[in-house]
């Protein structure tokens, strides 16, 4: 889960990390009256989820409160990747006299968190890491050890930080970990954190993204979702406790458990086909929810046949028959479905599907190769 920039940016000040004045506004009018409020010149920042604000003109500077309204007339309402503007952050201007990267993510390869600088700030860090790697420096953090003030010296050194500045890095880059930890965050970014012409330091930008399997800790923080720019699909599958993410083949899947999904991914890509998702109904999953979940696979126009493959534990295989039927029901057409059960009440899942178009399977082998015939055009 993503955080906008000045959400972000209120939890950093929450911590201690300098950000510049400023407040959200949703009207041209309320972006006049911050613009006085912080003496005229600021800048206009759409708040938007996506990258490329500055580029599509999201983000711009106003040098007096009438130039600030007319720039948010243009902002408010505008489309950056098909999201729209709701909402601008209005901030004060500050001179720039250098720009820093600053971020802490997570390092799959070494499985812990990394901490991350570059004396270049503003662009993404990947672009920095192609074009001079040498400018990105680097650490591990060990998570039962936290960030260490050696490791702080060590990267301030290696971005050619002026002593004069390294106590106020240094007290940015433990805030930032803390938000890090407390969070549980997989991302807190600064891009850029800027030095300024008076030889301050301020985080202009600000980006967090949340572990979603930790919300659970966080009610305050799951209620500052955004779903915009969010996928329809996947909005629906939180709301109903699905496990769903898109993929780009033509087989949808619905299944119960996350090591059956992908098992039956690789075995439809064994008998040369792709699945169109990954669907985890979970445990125990109830009608409603099955019917939900077929329902996702329903609106995905790629579809061309759909496998669900379900091992009946917890998870009751007439339950699941059930959501399919419900879900189907009263549609003119829908892609050919084939059902594999295994368990709990599997006979009686047969039996509700029984004299309905959809196809049985009694292994899973078999559904997989019915399912990838049907998607190509074969046994109907």
């Amino acid at each position: 889960m993503r955080l906008h920039e000045y959400q972000a940016k209120q939890l950093f000040a929450k911590y201690g990390i300098p950000v510049p004045k400023g407040r959200i506004a949703g009207t041209s009018s309320e972006v006049r009256q911050v613009s006085e409020e912080l003496g005229g010149s600021v800048v206009v920042k759409s708040q938007v989820l996506v990258g490329g604000r500055g580029k599509a003109g999201g983000i711009r500077l106003a040098k007096s409160s009438e130039e600030a309204e007319d720039l948010a007339t243009q902002i408010l309402g505008m489309e950056i990747k098909g999201i729209p503007v709701r909402r601008v952050l209005v901030e004060e201007a500050v001179s720039i006299s250098q720009e820093i990267y600053l971020g802490i993510t997570n390092d799959r390869v070494s499985q812990m968190p990394v901490l991350i600088a570059s004396p270049e700030g503003g662009m993404n860090i990947e672009e920095i890491a192609r074009r001079t790697p040498e400018k990105i420096a680097r650490c591990q953090i060990d998570p039962l050890l936290g960030l260490k003030d050696y490791q702080l010296r060590d990267i301030a050194l290696s971005i050619d930080l002026k002593r004069q500045h390294m106590k106020t890095f240094m007290e940015i880059a433990r805030s930032l970990w803390k938000v890090y930890v407390d969070c549980d965050a997989t991302l807190t970014e600064v891009n850029p954190m800027v030095i300024t012409a008076e030889g301050r330091l301020y985080c202009l930008d600000a980006k967090i993204v949340l572990d979603d399997n930790a919300l659970f800790r966080h009610p305050d923080l799951a209620d500052l979702r955004d779903t915009d720019g969010e996928d329809f699909a996947e909005v629906t599958a939180r709301k109903y406790g699905v496990t769903y993410i898109k993929m780009d083949g033509d087989i949808g899947c619905l299944v119960n458990g996350a090591g059956l999904a992908m098992a039956t991914m690789d075995i439809l890509k064994l008998q040369g086909g792709e699945a169109a998702n990954f669907l985890d109904i979970g445990g125990g999953a109830s009608a409603e929810k099955v019917s939900a979940a077929t329902r996702l696979i329903l609106s995905d126009p790629k579809v061309k046949a759909i496998l669900v493959n379900v091992f009946g534990g917890i998870t009751r295989c007439d339950e699941v028959a059930r959501g399919v039927l419900e879900a189907i029901s009263g549609k003119e057409t829908t892609p050919p479905l084939v059902v594999r059960f295994l368990g709990t009440n599997e006979v009686q899942g047969y039996k509700i599907l029984s004299g309905t178009q959809i196809r049985p399977a009694r292994t899973l082998l078999e559904a997989a190769e019915l399912a990838v015939s049907l998607a190509k055009g074969g046994v109907q």
